[in-house]
């Protein structure tokens, strides 16, 4: 029962953190360091990507309408508006491929996560600042150019290394590149559908490859469990963001990074003096 409860836990994580810019696998691994689910290192791994469907799952329920160039009620100009969304998601997505062949080799200790948390803290901070004197080239997501989503896939890609965030890299590239801050929310929810469905395919199977898909019983509850979790806060934590952000900018979400990776630098230190 414990191990359901921490599935839980870990899946209210996943959904608020997923889609802020503060890094949620740098805050599974932290959280799980503290609580320690009690599966095996193949599974959490898999574990920690897989968690991210119900997260997407939400995005796809949320913005379903907007995504399906099939609806019935859409308009001829409507339909082409998602065709051209999904074909400037495919253009940001393609650096995706370098990100694929790096994953054996990215290092998830507290100091390169703390690190990561730190720089995009600051980063964040600093590009609002400069924003407040700045005017947006591109208001919604259906302004984005092929040139302006293929290099957000480019900030995409720095979110392999833990602790960045996917979120926080594509929202801060968009940033950059003169997004307003609720087209870079958005355009950076739907980036995330093909790199997390492309994620949790690979892992997927990896797994199957080294361990035969061999799923204990409650180890595929666990998955199931957070999984659901994860959706359900997902679609609360979505829509609190977007209001939050109609309102505010991302600079307090900079220092909290700073604040958590601080603290994760003093929790590491500890442990090297008193180990």
């Amino acid at each position: 029962m414990i191990e359901f409860i921490k599935a839980i836990i870990l899946g209210i994580l996943q959904g608020i953190t997923e889609w802020l810019p503060i890094s949620s696998t740098a805050h599974l691994i932290l959280l799980n360091d503290i609580i320690k689910l009690n599966v095996g290192d193949e599974f959490w791994k898999l574990f920690l990507v897989v968690i991210q469907l119900g997260s997407i799952l939400a995005v796809v329920v949320l913005y379903f309408n907007m995504l399906n160039p099939f609806a019935k009620n859409k308009s001829a100009d409507e339909k082409t508006s998602s065709y051209r969304l999904w074909f400037m998601i495919f253009i940001a997505s393609l650096p995706l491929i370098i990100a694929a062949l790096l994953d054996d080799y990215i290092s998830e200790s507290p100091l390169v996560i703390a690190a990561t948390l730190i720089i995009y803290g600051v980063l964040f901070i600093v590009v609002e600042k400069h924003n407040k004197t700045t005017t947006p080239k591109i208001n919604s997501v259906g302004a984005i150019d092929m040139k302006t989503a293929f290099l957000i896939g480019i900030f995409q890609l720095l979110a392999v290394i833990p602790g960045t965030s996917r979120s926080g890299a594509t929202i801060i590239g968009a940033l950059i590149l003169g997004v307003s801050r609720l087209a870079a929310t958005e355009f950076s929810f739907f980036l995330a559908i093909p790199a997390m469905f492309g994620a949790s395919g690979l892992k997927l199977l990896k797994f199957i490859l080294s361990t035969g898909l061999t799923f204990n019983g409650n180890e595929f509850f666990i998955l199931i469990l957070a999984t659901v979790v994860s959706f359900v806060v997902s679609i609360v934590a979505i829509k609190h963001l977007l209001q939050y952000i109609r309102r505010n900018d991302f600079t307090a979400f900079g220092y909290y990074r700073i604040g958590l990776g601080i603290l994760i630098l003093a929790v590491a230190g500890l442990k090297l003096i008193f180990v």
